[in-house]
C-alpha cells in the first residue's frame, strides 16, 4: 500500500471531496488497526487508540504537505498515540494483566490468518514482549509484510535508519527467546511444569524471566526446535497479509458532542454523508462521523456542506514591527486598534448608555484583536480586589492531554502558559475552556514577552505557532490569538479543561498576583522580549470574558461554544 499510489486521492481529501475522504480512511484503517493492534496485543484500549489516530488524521490532513508521505504521516501518527496512552497509563501501573478479557490479538492473527506451525508460534511469542518491543514488532511486522518501509519504520519510532536497525535486531532477540518459551510450554517438560505449578497461564515479564531461566538450564526444552529447524521470524512473516479488521468495529469519532451517524448493514454500506441528522456547527477541525464497521463496509468522514476545510496555514505572521495582518472580521465586533488595551472598540457615550444592559457582565467577550507595536508600553492595570486563589492541582499544574483539568477558587489572578507544540503534531487546535462558572471571570492582560505567532526566525517564516518544516498550529476562526502568558481575574469558582483533539499543545496552570501580572506585562524588547504585553481589563465589567466560558458543567467541555455569554 503505497502513499504514492493515493496522491489524486489525498489530494481531492484535502480539497474537500467527501467521496475521496471516504475511500482514503476506509483504505488506511486496517493499517492503523494492525500497527494499534499488534503493539497493545488487543488491550481493550485499541479501539480508543485508532479511533484517535483516525480523528487527528483526519483533523491534521490540510496540514500535509507532501501526499507521497501519507503512509509514513499516518503510522507516526499512530505510533504518537500509542505513546500518549501508554505515558498516561503509567500511573496506573499498567502491565500486560490489563489485556486478560480483551481480544488477545496474537489469538486474532492465528485464527483470521490461519496461521499454522512456526508462523503460528511467532504470532503466540507476541504475548510475552514487553509493550516497547511489541511497539517496535507492530512496525517491522508489517515492514517484513511488505506494507512499511524501513525509512517509514526508523521515522515513526522517531530514530535514525542505523539505530532502528539495532533496535530491531534487539527486539527480534527477544521475540527468539518468546518463541523458545512457547515452543518449550508446547514440549510437556515435567521440570517446567512444576516452574509454572501456580502460574495463572497470562504471560508477563516476571514469568518470562523464570522460564527463560529453566529453558537455559534443561536439555529437553532448550533442544525443542533445535536451531537448524526453526526458520527466521522474518521468512515467516513475508507475504503475510493484514489481519481484517473485525465485524462489528465501531469507529465513532465524533467532534464536539456533534455526531453525524452512518446507517450500515449485514449486506451492504450506506455513506452517511446522504444521512448527517441536524445542522452541526461549524468546527474548528473536520467533523467526524459515528460508523459501525461491517465486513467490506465503508464509512466516510466529512466536515458539513458549505464548510471549507480548516482554516489555512497562515501566510503571513505578526510582524516584530507593527501589526499583523487584519484578523477575520466578526459580525457586531470590530477589532481594537494595535495600541488599544482594550479588544472591543468602544461605542460613543450617548450609544452606550442607551444600550447597555442592567448587568453588562458575561455580554462582552473577546474578539480577534491585533498585536500591539513591540514598543508600546501596555496600559496600567487595574487593580481589583485580592482574597487568594486555591488551585485543585497545587501551585502549578501542567496540562498536557485531553481532559487535565483544575479547579480555581476565590478572588484573585490566574496565569494561563501556553506551550504550542507544532513539531510534533500541528493542525487544528481546540481551545481549552472555562465551565462550571459561579460568580465572575475576567480576560485582564497578556504577556510573556509575545505573541505566540510572533515571528522566531530570520525569514519571519517560523514562530511559536509553527513554520515550514513543521507545519502551522491553527486557531478556529474568530479564536483571540493566545500570548505566551495570559492572565484571568477569577471572583468565585471555575474549571478550565484542556481540550487537545488536534494540534498538539500543553498549557500550565497556576494562582498569580497583581504585582507578578504587572510586572511581567511592563517586560518590553529593550530586556530581550519581542513586545510589551497588554493590558484588556478596564476595571469594569465591560472588560473581556474568556471566549470559551460557561456557568454548565458539560461533559465534554469542548463542547463550549466559542462566543459564550454568562
Amino acid at each position: 500500500m503505497e502513499g504514492r499510489q493515493w496522491r489524486s486521492t489525498i489530494a481531492a481529501a484535502q480539497a474537500g471531496d467527501r467521496r475521496a475522504l471516504d475511500e482514503l480512511v476506509e483504505g488506511w484503517l486496517p493499517l492503523v488497526y494492525n500497527i494499534v493492534g499488534r503493539a497493545l496485543n488487543g488491550h481493550a484500549d485499541v479501539d480508543d487508540v485508532v479511533q484517535e489516530t483516525m480523528l487527528r488524521a483526519v483533523d491534521n490532513l490540510d496540514t500535509l504537505r507532501d501526499p507521497d508521505s501519507f503512509r509514513s504521516w499516518l503510522v507516526a501518527i499512530a505510533m504518537r498515540q500509542i505513546r500518549d496512552r501508554a505515558r498516561r497509563r503509567t500511573a496506573d501501573h499498567l502491565d500486560d494483566h490489563d489485556a486478560h478479557g480483551a481480544a488477545d490479538f496474537a489469538e486474532l492473527t492465528v485464527l483470521r490468518l490461519q496461521l499454522e506451525g512456526q508462523r503460528k508460534e511467532v504470532a503466540e511469542a507476541v504475548r510475552w514482549l514487553d509493550g516497547e518491543d511489541r511497539q517496535l514488532l507492530s512496525l517491522w511486522w508489517l515492514e517484513v509484510a511488505g506494507e512499511l518501509t524501513r525509512r517509514e519504520l526508523a521515522a515513526a519510532v522517531g530514530v535514525s535508519r542505523q539505530h532502528a536497525a539495532v533496535r530491531v535486531q534487539r527486539m527480534k532477540a527477544r521475540l527468539e527467546t518468546a518463541r523458545g518459551i512457547v515452543r518449550a510450554l508446547d514440549a510437556s517438560c515435567s521440570d517446567l511444569g512444576r516452574v509454572t505449578a501456580h502460574w495463572s497461564g497470562q504471560p508477563d515479564s516476571v514469568w518470562r524471566k523464570r522460564i527463560a531461566r529453566h529453558i537455559r538450564g534443561c536439555a529437553r526444552c532448550d533442544g525443542h526446535g533445535r536451531p537448524d529447524e526453526v526458520v527466521p521470524a522474518e521468512r515467516l512473516l513475508v507475504g503475510l497479509a493484514l489481519v481484517p479488521v473485525p465485524v462489528g468495529f465501531t469507529l465513532s469519532l465524533a467532534f464536539g458532542g456533534k455526531t453525524a451517524v452512518a446507517a450500515t448493514t449485514a449486506t451492504a454500506s450506506v455513506s452517511w454523508s446522504a444521512k448527517v441528522i441536524g445542522a452541526l456547527t461549524k468546527p474548528a477541525v473536520a467533523v467526524t462521523a459515528s460508523a459501525t464497521m461491517v465486513a467490506g463496509g465503508a464509512y466516510v468522514v466529512t466536515q458539513p456542506p458549505g464548510d471549507g476545510p480548516t482554516q489555512a496555514a497562515p501566510t503571513a505572521l505578526s510582524t516584530a514591527r507593527g501589526p499583523a495582518p487584519p484578523e477575520p472580521r466578526i459580525p457586531s465586533r470590530s477589532a481594537s486598534p494595535s495600541s488599544s488595551p482594550s479588544p472591543s472598540a468602544s461605542p460613543s457615550p450617548k450609544k452606550e448608555k442607551e444600550k447597555e444592559p442592567k448587568t453588562l457582565y458575561g455580554t462582552v467577550v473577546d474578539v480577534a484583536d491585533r498585536a500591539p507595536d513591540p514598543d508600546t508600553p501596555p496600559a496600567a492595570l487595574p487593580r481589583r480586589p485580592e482574597s487568594g486563589i486555591t488551585s485543585s492541582g497545587g501551585p502549578r499544574t501542567a496540562m498536557n492531554h485531553r481532559g487535565d483539568n483544575v479547579t480555581f477558587t476565590g478572588r484573585g489572578y490566574v496565569l494561563v502558559r501556553w506551550q504550542i507544540l507544532p513539531q510534533y503534531r500541528p493542525g487544528g487546535l481546540v481551545m481549552p475552556a472555562w465551565t462550571g462558572l459561579e460568580g465572575k471571570l475576567f480576560h485582564v492582560a497578556s504577556g510573556g514577552g509575545l505573541r505566540m505567532d510572533d515571528p522566531t526566525s530570520a525569514d519571519g517564516r517560523t514562530s511559536s505557532m509553527g513554520g515550514p518544516d513543521t507545519g502551522y498550529t491553527v486557531l478556529p476562526e474568530g479564536t483571540q490569538q493566545m500570548w505566551q502568558n495570559e492572565y484571568f481575574y477569577l471572583d468565585g469558582t471555575v474549571t478550565l479543561t484542556q481540550n487537545e483533539r488536534g494540534a498538539d499543545y500543553n498549557i500550565t496552570v497556576a494562582p498569580s498576583t497583581w504585582d507578578a501580572v504587572t510586572e511581567d506585562i511592563t517586560i518590553g524588547p529593550d530586556r530581550g522580549a519581542i513586545r510589551f504585553g497588554l493590558v484588556r481589563d478596564d476595571g469594569k465589567d465591560s472588560a473581556p470574558v474568556p471566549q470559551y466560558v460557561t456557568r454548565e458543567r458539560p461533559a465534554d467541555a469542548a463542547t463550549v461554544p466559542q462566543r459564550s455569554e454568562v
